[in-house]
Formats: C-alpha cells, sequence, structure tokens
C-alpha cells in the first residue's frame, strides 16, 4: 500500500480496531478452554491445577449409545431444516413474483418475514399453545376432522419433523428476500422474448425465472452444508422434553446437559470439540464447493 493510500484509508483501518479487539476477547479468548477436554476438570482448581487426562473423554463418549443417537438426531434434523429452509423461500419467491399488485405482495412480504425477528422463547410459548393436545388449535382442527389428537410435542417420533417446520415457518420469509432479489435482477429483456414466443406465465417461469436463479439456489445449498451439525439449540431447548430426548436431543443440548446439568465439564467440552472439527471441516468443505459450483469466494 502507497503512503498516499495508507493516509487516505488509515481511519478506516482505526474503526476495524474495537471490533478486532472484541472478537478476540469474546471469539478467540475463551477457546482457552478447549484444554478441559482433556482434563479431569474440577472448578476449585481451575484449568492449571485439574489433572490430565489426554484423550479418555474422546475414549469414553466415542463408546456411548447416546453420542451416536445424539449425532444421529442432529444430522437429521439439521437436515429436514436445511431441505425446508431452501424449498419453502424458493416456491413462496416463485409465487409472490407472480403477484401483480404491489401492496398485497408487499403486506404478504411483511407477514411472513415477522416471524424471524421473534426469539424462540416466544415462539416457543405459542407453539406450546397452538400444538397443545388438549386445547391447542391444530389438535381441535384435526378432531373436527375425525382424526385422533396427536401430542406433538410429546410424541418422539413427530418431535424432529415438528421442529423442522416450525424452523421453516419462522424461517422461511428471511430467505424468501434472497430469492425475491435474485429474481429482480433477472434481465426483463428475456421474459420480453418469452412473450414473443408465445410463452405463458408457467412457461416463463420454468424457462427463464428458475434457470436465471439457480446459481444462487446451488450457493446457499452448499452453504448450507456446513450448518449439517447446527440443529438449532435455542429452539430445541425451548421445545422439547425428557420424553423426546431419544430423537430431539442434539449435540448442542445434549453439551448442556451434561456440561452444566450434570458438571461432566470435560466430557461436555470433548463433544464440543468434535463438534467444532466436523463442523470446521463441513464449512471449508461447502465453500470449496460453493467457488467450484457458484464461483463464491470470501474475500
Amino acid at each position: 500500500m502507497s503512503r498516499r493510500n495508507w493516509r487516505l484509508e488509515w481511519p478506516l483501518h482505526l474503526m476495524l480496531v474495537p471490533g478486532i479487539v472484541i472478537v478476540l476477547l469474546f471469539s478467540y479468548g475463551p477457546m482457552v478452554g478447549i484444554v478441559i477436554a482433556f482434563q479431569n476438570f474440577v472448578p476449585v482448581k481451575g484449568i492449571f491445577r485439574s489433572e490430565w487426562v489426554g484423550l479418555e473423554h474422546f475414549k469414553y463418549i466415542y463408546h456411548l449409545r447416546e453420542t451416536r443417537e445424539v449425532l444421529w438426531n442432529t444430522v437429521f434434523i439439521a437436515f429436514l431444516k436445511i431441505v425446508g429452509g431452501l424449498v419453502a423461500p424458493l416456491v413462496t419467491a416463485l409465487l409472490l413474483n407472480e403477484i401483480v399488485k404491489k401492496y398485497y405482495k408487499r403486506t404478504v412480504q411483511t407477514i411472513i418475514y415477522m416471524p424471524h425477528f421473534m426469539s424462540w422463547v416466544i415462539m416457543a410459548g405459542i407453539l406450546i399453545d397452538v400444538l397443545s393436545p388438549t386445547s391447542g388449535i391444530v389438535n381441535q382442527f384435526l378432531a373436527w376432522l375425525g382424526f385422533d389428537k396427536v401430542f406433538f410435542l410429546g410424541n418422539e417420533k413427530w418431535f424432529p419433523y415438528v421442529l423442522a417446520v416450525t424452523d421453516v415457518l419462522k424461517e422461511f420469509g428471511f430467505g424468501t428476500v434472497v430469492y425475491l432479489a435474485a429474481i429482480t435482477a433477472v434481465n426483463p429483456s428475456l421474459y420480453e422474448a418469452a412473450v414473443l414466443d408465445g410463452a405463458d406465465r408457467w412457461q416463463q417461469t420454468l424457462n427463464v425465472t428458475i434457470p436465471a436463479i439457480v446459481p444462487i439456489t446451488i450457493l446457499l445449498t452448499t452453504l448450507a452444508l456446513g450448518n449439517v451439525l447446527n440443529a438449532g439449540f435455542d429452539q430445541v431447548f425451548n421445545l422439547y422434553n425428557p420424553s423426546v430426548y431419544s430423537t430431539g436431543d442434539i449435540l448442542d443440548t445434549y453439551v448442556y446437559r451434561i456440561g452444566l446439568a450434570s458438571a461432566q465439564y470435560g466430557v461436555a467440552t470433548a463433544v464440543g470439540l468434535f463438534k467444532s472439527v466436523i463442523s470446521l471441516v463441513l464449512i471449508s468443505l461447502s465453500y470449496v464447493i460453493a467457488y467450484r459450483t457458484a464461483n463464491y469466494r470470501i474475500f
């Protein structure tokens, strides 16, 4: 960088300092605690005086049946969320793109976008009431149709799908904005050419709109691979209960239960470190795939 450019840009670099300090303190500083995964950690003794046990915690969690069960739950629930989180926004964006009246279109966008800003604490309270087996509106509707009532939040078979559906309902409005932005960027001359060729609205969607947004769809799909082990702690923690641990317990909630609730700090840290390493590999792989398929660069 030349001296002239440095004189012009040094204020911008100076503005980065607070952010860098915060990241170092709150993101990289706590990583020192990773050493707990290799210790028989006792809070009174601290990190420096606790007994060193090496890889014993990793061997312990490897032989636990719960670990394999929780890992499967995490991958399965995350997979359902990824698929739903890609399909629902895409379909919604295509439908909204066909709405001519701007006022109605913007109203629908606002309504479906609002749940994104609600915390899972609030959403969980709403869902518990809505899905209640006695007074919930969903079960009342099922009873009106002649079906048996379902305890959605207490049935281990239904619970993973409830997590996936409710997550999609909360977040698909945000994803819709991304696809609508991609559709807006499509060259209008392509639609004009399709009209001259006699294409109706459905044919224009199939032959112009969808091919034009394929790159952003591929990009979002590949980047989502990095979140396979992130099934959503906030959501699961606020909705699950002991009766659905077998299908609803994920790595994050498992770490919470054995780490804070059962005070097995070393084991919990080992599980968390295992998840972090696998997530790093998946995220790196997703960026490589995104670069090769959609020419996506992070710098």
